[in-house]
């Protein structure tokens, strides 16, 4: 008998598979040893190259033109909070939405409670869309340090509006933090044509590149305090931090196999092309939204299929917990996130907590007959008896 097919589609969480040049990559780079920086030796040296050469395919996919302006992260949280705790100081003021991930919710609670003034755009009640309008005038009410917002929601998939946000922010003084972690790899961003001062991103969701890796853009102008101190592999001589970029903010030993891996990810989306890519998301998402639309008992949640949006469904059914039919779809060899996701005021914006979602997102590499048989799948779990 034919084994029952796995279908993965947690690609919001991290993307599976990957490439199969990102696990030859990651493998190469654990077998030759080195670090970056700490020795002059063939095995440092190369691994160094390493290094530079992913960060000038970042600026390359990102559209800038000075890859020292990429500081790598372990991941988009650790990025977030560089420039969180890079940037505010008692006193300020912060614009934020109801749409937020934990990364930026956490942290500007502990900023709260030290005298920083935390202000939430409340999103759209049926889309988890904010408005410019919104967002504009809750900066203008006073003094505003900065604007953080993600692009689109990790849970629903609302992409939110960034087209002369940051032309209006840099007019009026104020900066413009983006959470790319749900669109960083999944569809065309210039960072120069959106003129966003810092964008926050993984590596190892949309980029396609392993766990551990993540990177923190800082345009040209912006200061931020470094968080982390130490070894840089240049001027050991000195006990102050390095004042140049991107040394100033990379302290340690670097994740050489996870940015190798990062970098053979970077030229499989270079060469494949984002708007393909781009394409391929929507189009997987059009035949999933299609698909749940037509199964009875299935609540589907965030913007219309109409409407643009990130590469996130969220849905429930009616009478069954959203943690039972994870468990249940997880036995039919289908992989879902279920719950809150950490981010639950998304949650509390579209009425679905505390019980959370069933969230599911494809990837690159996911075929049509897997969305067809997760769609089964759920088609049978409708069927199911109630438990007393």
């Amino acid at each position: 008998m034919p084994q029952t097919p796995f279908v993965y589609l947690d690609n919001a969480a991290t993307s599976h598979p990957k490439p199969e040049s990102v696990y030859r990559a990651v493998d190469a780079a654990l077998r030759r040893g080195g670090s970056a920086g700490r020795g002059s030796h063939e095995q440092g040296l190369a691994a160094a190259r390493e290094i530079f050469s992913t960060r000038e395919l970042l600026a390359e996919f990102f559209h800038v033109s000075s890859s020292e302006r990429f500081v790598f992260t372990s991941n988009a949280t650790q990025a977030l909070n560089q420039a969180l705790f890079g940037l505010l100081n008692r006193g300020d003021r912060v614009v934020t939405t109801s749409m937020e991930h934990n990364a930026v919710i956490r942290p500007l609670r502990v900023f709260q409670d030290q005298g920083v003034d935390v202000v939430k755009v409340a999103a759209d009640p049926e889309t988890g869309l904010v408005t410019i309008a919104d967002i504009k005038a809750a900066c203008l009410i006073a003094p505003t340090r900065l604007l953080v917002m993600n692009h689109a929601s990790n849970v629903f998939g609302s992409l939110q509006p960034l087209e002369g946000l940051g032309r209006w922010c840099r007019q009026q003084g104020i900066v413009l933090l983006v959470d790319g972690s749900q669109t960083a790899g999944l569809m065309p961003i210039n960072l120069d044509d959106l003129q966003i001062d810092l964008f926050a991103a993984p590596g190892h969701k949309g980029l396609l590149g392993p766990q551990g890796t993540g990177f923190l853009y800082m345009h040209e102008g912006i200061d931020l305090r470094p968080f982390i101190f130490g070894g840089t592999g240049a001027n050991s001589h000195s006990s102050l931090q390095p004042e140049i970029l991107p040394e100033r903010f990379e302290s340690g030993t670097f994740n050489i196999p996870g940015l190798a891996g990062l970098g053979a990810a970077l030229r499989f989306l270079l060469a494949t092309g984002v708007e393909q890519i781009h394409a391929r998301e929507t189009r997987l998402i059009q035949r999933l939204l299609n698909g749940l639309a037509q199964i009875a008992d299935v609540q589907l949640y965030g913007p219309p299929a109409d409407l643009p949006r990130g590469s996130a469904v969220s849905f429930t059914l009616d009478g069954m917990d959203p943690a039972e039919v994870g468990y249940q779809l997880d036995r039919l060899r289908v992989a879902v996130r279920t719950g809150l996701h950490c981010s639950p005021d998304s949650h509390r914006t579209l009425g679905t907590f505390p019980a959370g979602t069933i969230r599911v997102s494809p990837g690159f590499f996911t075929a049509d007959t897997d969305i067809d048989y997760f769609l089964e799948q759920v088609e049978v779990l409708t069927k199911l008896p109630p438990r007393s």
